[in-house]
């Protein structure tokens, strides 16, 4: 049976394997997630210990199986948003290979979504991977214009 619980600060190493591993699922260079695994862990330690990063872990029989991460960033009020100066992010949502087409993603997504709106998010953003896509559009999430450069 599966168990869903808070991130806390000892979830540190985990959130970077699964942030390694979900990059890697969709066909990152390997040299290039080995660098950012210790910038990303650095970014992350002190965000899980106030707060700023925040999220759910699935678990069957004590063993994770997923997880998801979740920010809020500021953002300048905007015509999606006109009166709310923050957006949510849905960042780092990973499901063990074995765990995969059960629907676990799918209540991970949910249970962001129902986050957000506790804390009176009322947008939220997120980057899909080509795996991820349909079950986002399913829950009603839609492509936006966003660009991006590397500079």
């Amino acid at each position: 049976m599966f168990k869903t619980r808070n991130l806390h600060p000892d979830d540190l190493d985990l959130i970077c394997s699964h942030r390694h591993r979900m990059f890697a699922d969709n066909g990152f260079n390997e040299d290039d997630l080995c660098r950012m695994d210790d910038s990303f862990k650095a970014w992350l330690a002190p965000r899980l210990q106030d707060g700023k990063y925040f999220g759910y872990m699935v678990e069957d029989d004590g063993v994770v199986v997923a997880g998801v991460g979740l920010m809020l960033m500021e953002f300048p009020p905007h015509p999606k948003h006109p009166e709310d100066g923050q957006r949510g992010y849905i960042l780092n949502v990973f499901v063990e290979p074995s765990y995969r087409g059960k629907g676990i993603a799918v209540e991970l997504v949910k249970l962001s979504e129902a986050e957000f709106k506790q804390r009176g998010v009322t947008y939220a953003v997120l980057h899909a991977s080509t795996m991820g896509r349909p079950i986002y559009e399913k829950l009603g999430w839609s492509a936006s214009s966003e660009m991006a450069k590397f500079m």
